[in-house]
């Protein structure tokens, strides 16, 4: 008797249990910062990847709000059209336009960023916001592994590809849109194309991926006017997550409950890192909630960020 209720007790999720995770949702909802720059962007360009919803769609419209022309880079042209509707009536911004892109394509990418080379005279902020977590344990037609050519290579081919128009239109900013759960992530450069037992430990090392190849980047880009920093938006609840396994959805919905933050929220650091002065004179750091961020050394190695980028540059060569 005593074995089981004390048991019992164990689990049960009282009164006052639920009191303090009130009161600590109370308090990560107070965290949330807003982004306050008066930064003007008219005759400035930016690309948003993954723009035509959740914190893209935010991060775009907000942008284009301040006067830049933005262009949506996204694999679905019907949903990017309506989106960018809604920003065009929103923002009273006419400069709002779509390019395709599908990063399961390391093509798509070449032929994107070719045409932003051919049509566009400046680039100032390149966000790399798209990514994905619940994706198929499976290689895309490149014979890269899908989450990770998403969430890593695609990105750093296309940031690479990119990196003469930034240059052109210094200084200029480059956002990478990661995640704290690079926590969990580990790097094994010989096993980096291998499948994960779990879709969520390929989504952590893909992250850590975004902040230890930002290193390689700001070193390389010292000399030529352009920033790179990478952003946490939060935990939030959006459409890259897919299809998930029952107890991670319910997982995440838990914390998102805790951590109460919505895809308008989520877009405010990405915007702060865009506009800021603050930022516009930092590189290789990691905001969360507008704020600079201490990372673990092992987002920040530079052997293996080094390595990294050597071996993510022989993945995408014949492309370059």
């Amino acid at each position: 008797m005593g074995g089981a209720h004390s048991s019992e007790n164990r689990w049960t999720f009282g009164p006052q249990g639920a009191g303090m995770a009130t009161l600590h949702r109370l308090y990560l909802k107070s965290c949330v910062r807003k982004c306050n720059c008066n930064t003007s962007l008219v005759g400035k360009v930016v690309i948003v990847t993954g723009a035509n919803s959740g914190i893209g769609y935010h991060t775009a419209f907000k942008l284009a709000a301040k006067g830049s022309k933005v262009i949506l880079a996204c694999r679905n042209e019907n949903r990017a059209r309506i989106a960018i509707d809604k920003i065009k009536n929103g923002t009273g911004n006419s400069q709002v336009t779509f390019k395709k892109l599908d990063l399961t394509s390391l093509q798509s990418i070449r032929d994107f960023a070719d045409n932003v080379l051919k049509t566009e005279d400046r680039l100032d902020v390149l966000v790399n916001n798209a990514g994905a977590c619940a994706l198929e344990n499976k290689y895309t037609t490149d014979g890269i592994i899908e989450g990770m050519q998403v969430n890593h290579f695609g990105p750093f081919l296309l940031t690479l590809l990119l990196i003469p128009l930034l240059k052109k239109s210094g200084p200029s900013r480059i956002i990478n849109v990661s995640s704290l759960v690079y926590l969990i992530g580990f790097v094994n450069l010989k096993k980096i194309n291998e499948k994960r037992a779990l879709r969520a430990i390929l989504y952590a090392d893909s992250k850590l991926c975004n902040l230890l190849i930002q290193q390689e980047f700001a070193r390389r880009l010292e000399e030529m006017d352009i920033v790179i920093n990478s952003v946490h938006p939060g935990i939030i609840m959006t459409n890259i997550l897919g299809e998930m396994n029952p107890f991670f959805e319910a997982l995440l919905t838990f914390l998102c409950w805790m951590s109460p933050r919505t895809t308008d929220d989520g877009a405010e650091t990405v915007v702060h890192v865009a506009l800021s002065e603050e930022c516009g004179n930092a590189t290789g750091k990691f905001y969360i909630d507008c704020k600079d961020t201490f990372v673990l050394y092992k987002a920040r190695n530079p052997d293996l960020a080094q390595k990294l980028w050597e071996v993510s540059e022989n993945v995408v060569k014949d492309y370059l």
